[in-house]
């Protein structure tokens, strides 16, 4: 072989494994620490943020971790119950878009439920923004209604029942209580997992209850739920997908699952 053909040879693959390298120390990283920065790879790795942006992208799209911003973490599994402060860091532009979808759907005079979840956290700041006015928001999420505490013609009814610090919800048998002597026009559900075999499932058995009962009182179910939700699995099942009316997702849903779904006769908006 030519000379100056095995040099250019060396020099095509240098820095192909160089790259290599610093995205598996990246995931080395991850599983001692469970989050990194920009900032901090840029620091360790003596590269430019640009580069580091570009591992990071390649490395989620590769299922290897999941991006938040200003950086990225380990990859969730479903069935762990994680702090609603670490959930907002994630897929928080996906939220935004879904939220906004799902806060046009709301019509002036209805009473609508807000399950507990960042999503429908994303819900009730369009609404409070949106010229739908009156309704009824009936929710077991604190932050959500604090969040339109500040809007006189939005009615809140907060269920009241055991307080989960980890997502700021209400539940258990108080209020289920409360639930049961209730109806809605709607109900916007926020999920962990959702498969299209299993259905609807979260972390959490009393969580998983009320959002049954929710489900039951309402006249329509609309599931707001980022891509990275689909096709999981958590412990606690809250119903089949045949129960619930409409999926909004974001536009990196995987084609098959959401094919999958609208046979079930669901309808899916990917926004």
């Amino acid at each position: 072989m030519p000379k100056s053909i095995q040099s250019e040879d060396v020099l095509s693959r240098g820095p192909r494994l160089l790259t290599e390298e610093r995205r598996r120390k990246i995931l080395e990283i991850l599983e001692a620490e469970e989050r990194v920065t920009v900032e901090d790879l840029v620091q360790r790795f003596g590269v430019s943020s640009v580069t580091v942006r570009g591992d990071l992208d390649s490395l989620a799209k590769s299922g290897s971790l999941i991006r938040s911003h200003g950086g990225a973490i380990k990859r969730i599994d479903p069935r762990t119950d994680y702090p609603i402060a670490f959930k907002e860091t994630l897929h928080s532009a996906e939220k935004a878009r879904i939220g906004q979808a799902a806060a046009e759907l709301i019509r002036p005079g209805q009473i609508i439920i807000l399950d507990s979840g960042t999503t429908t956290a994303e819900i009730a700041r369009r609404l409070k923004h949106l010229k739908v006015r009156p309704v009824t928001v009936i929710t077991n999420a604190l932050n959500s209604a604090m969040e339109l505490s500040s809007s006189p013609e939005l009615s809140v009814v907060m269920l009241g029942g055991i307080l989960r610090p980890m997502s700021f919800s209400l539940v258990g048998p108080q209020a289920e209580q409360t639930l049961r002597d209730l109806n809605a026009d709607q109900l916007f559900l926020g999920v962990d997992a959702l498969d299209p075999e299993l259905g609807l499932s979260t972390p959490d058995i009393l969580e998983a209850q009320l959002n049954a009962l929710m489900i039951k009182v309402a006249r329509e179910v609309t599931v707001v739920a980022d891509s990275s939700k689909l096709r999981r699995r958590s412990l606690s099942v809250i119903c089949k997908v045949n129960l619930i009316h409409r999926l909004i997702t974001d536009t990196g849903a995987d084609p098959q699952v959401v094919e999958a779904l609208r046979e079930q006769g669901l309808e899916v908006l990917t926004v």
